[in-house]
């Protein structure tokens, strides 16, 4: 065989990963293999492999065990939508996808090479964990690639798709990454597997139920998007790519964008009359951003509080907003820590930020108190203050007591801060108000129900209202509903080149 022939084996040989046997169990499980994933995630063409002929070790490997051609994990750099990535996909053909030393060596060098060069690093994980033949090597191959992860963290997008399993402590790989993706029903992520869980607590649990897809997007919040298949799992990622930066050094993106009518009448009757009614928020967001831009993340955790990105004027923003279609928007720890990874995010990827208040405040109860409400509130306090992006509010309905300080108020650093006229500022509701600050006189008043209801309306005359806080210039501007969007595009055009200078420090330190 002459050297070309020899080398086109070798290609073709790699190309088939465990073969063609191991490849049809994967199709019969409804997975895509390793490499028919990157030819759905990349653009036409563009892939370029790297060590495609790496080998397994034969150390520790009993005599039956082949050597494989890639070793378990296709690794490379290719484009999406015309920019720049770097990918490793890993192969559950070949032993189970498990980590190796050189398997591990492959994506650290991946890894290297976005840092390097200022691009996003997309893994699609679907693995068995460590190699067990390889004993402390597999694991010295994860802790290399956790300690990328972390080095890479705020400096270069970081995206994590489970595709099959991910357990022990090939979790934390993705843990530390930016955003998390999930199949349903065919991947699943647990530091320990339903067998050693029945062990120990007695519990009788399946994968799914233990780790699936949707017990993550609802439960436990660790994965940000749960896919019904993996090429809506692939379409996901593309449309996130839209949205972010190559890294840290550059701004946002900007599209092309045609002004038109950008009044929104609808604004005008969203808010209900009556103050404790519940609308959507979602509706308000629909109105404010570019058709059908808006991208939500973390859809089903923490549904008390929305967060994503969407287009203003061509514009990419995050959005953070209370939903009092869910607990009414009320903050709990679930929806505090849910919005303070993102804002973290938007802000460590000069992403400008918009908050929609309508907050009746903090979620009260022994169940909060004992798990640490105030710990995870002062994450989102933490989180918008400590950002510098560009930072505009708006308060739709209510803003009550903390809450209205920690959703992004002029006191902790928003650029602009606007309300509509129908706007509650104040440190609590009006009759819990009323209760407090009159409580004598309506236990001394003849008609207890009758005086309190008088004095809940003088109350809500006077402060349920946007107008002192404007008057202490807490509200920049009181504004007509339907010219919100308009009062966007001008602000965070007037914002962009926002420049902030940070005391010198190595760090801060969020109560984590």
């Amino acid at each position: 065989m002459d050297k070309i022939a020899l080398l086109q084996s070798m290609i073709a040989e790699a190309a088939l990963g465990g073969g063609e046997v191991r490849i049809a169990s994967q199709h019969k499980k409804g997975k895509l293999t390793a490499r028919e994933r990157l030819q759905l995630l990349l653009d036409e063409g563009s892939f370029e492999e790297l060590d495609m002929l790496v080998a397994n070790r034969n150390r520790g490997l009993t005599a039956d065990q082949e050597q494989f051609l890639g070793d378990g994990v296709v690794t490379g750099y290719g484009t999406i939508h015309g920019r720049l990535v770097y990918v490793f996909s890993q192969d559950f053909t070949v032993y189970g996808g498990s980590l190796s030393e050189p398997h591990a060596r492959k994506i650290c060098k991946v890894m290297d090479l976005a840092m390097e060069n200022g691009a996003p690093i997309i893994g699609l994980n679907d693995s068995g964990g460590a190699r067990i033949q390889e004993g402390v090597v597999s694991l010295g191959g994860y802790a290399d690639i956790f300690y990328r992860n972390t080095r890479a963290s705020g400096v270069i997008p970081q995206i994590s798709a489970v595709m099959g399993p991910c357990a022990g402590g090939a979790v934390y790989s993705p843990a530390i990454t930016d955003f998390i993706l999930m199949v349903e029903q065919t991947s699943y992520m647990f530091v320990t597997g339903p067998n050693v869980v029945k062990t120990v607590t007695h519990e009788e649990v399946t994968a799914e139920e233990l780790g699936g897809a949707q017990t993550h997007a609802t439960k436990s919040g660790v994965t940000h998007f749960a896919c019904a298949n993996e090429v809506e799992c692939i379409q996901y990622i593309k449309r996130l790519l839209k949205y972010v930066p190559q890294n840290c050094e550059e701004d946002a993106p900007v599209y092309p964008y045609e002004p038109g009518q950008e009044a929104r009448e609808a604004l005008n009757n969203i808010i209900p009359l009556h103050p404790n009614q519940p609308y959507d928020m979602k509706e308000v967001i629909a109105q404010i951003t570019d058709a059908d831009s808006f991208f939500e993340v973390h859809s089903g955790f923490a549904e008390n509080i929305i967060v994503g990105f969407a287009l203003i004027a061509g514009r990419s923003i995050g959005i953070v907003a209370n939903q009092p279609a869910h607990l009414a928007g009320v903050l709990d720890i679930h929806a505090s820590v849910k919005a303070a990874r993102f804002t973290r995010f938007c802000d460590a990827f000069n992403i400008p930020l918009l908050v929609l208040v309508d907050v009746p405040g903090f979620l009260p109860g022994t169940d909060q108190e004992w798990n640490a409400i105030i710990t995870n509130g002062a994450k989102l306090l933490f989180a918008l203050s400590e950002a510098t992006v560009p930072k505009i509010t708006v308060t739709t309905r209510k803003a009550y007591g903390g809450a209205y300080c920690v959703m992004n108020s002029k006191h902790i650093g928003a650029d602009l801060n606007f309300a509509f006229p129908q706007a509650e500022i104040a440190v609590m509701g009006p009759k819990g108000a009323v209760e407090i600050i009159y409580k004598k006189e309506i236990d001394a008043a003849p008609n207890p129900e009758a005086r309190m209801n008088e004095l809940v309306a003088d109350y809500t005359e006077r402060f349920a209202n946007p107008y002192l806080a404007a008057e202490k210039g807490y509200i920049d501007e009181v504004i007509i509903p339907d010219q919100t969007r308009i009062k966007l595009i001008k602000g965070f055009k007037m914002l962009e080149n926002k420049v902030v200078t940070m005391p010198r420090k190595k760090h801060g330190n969020i109560p984590l």
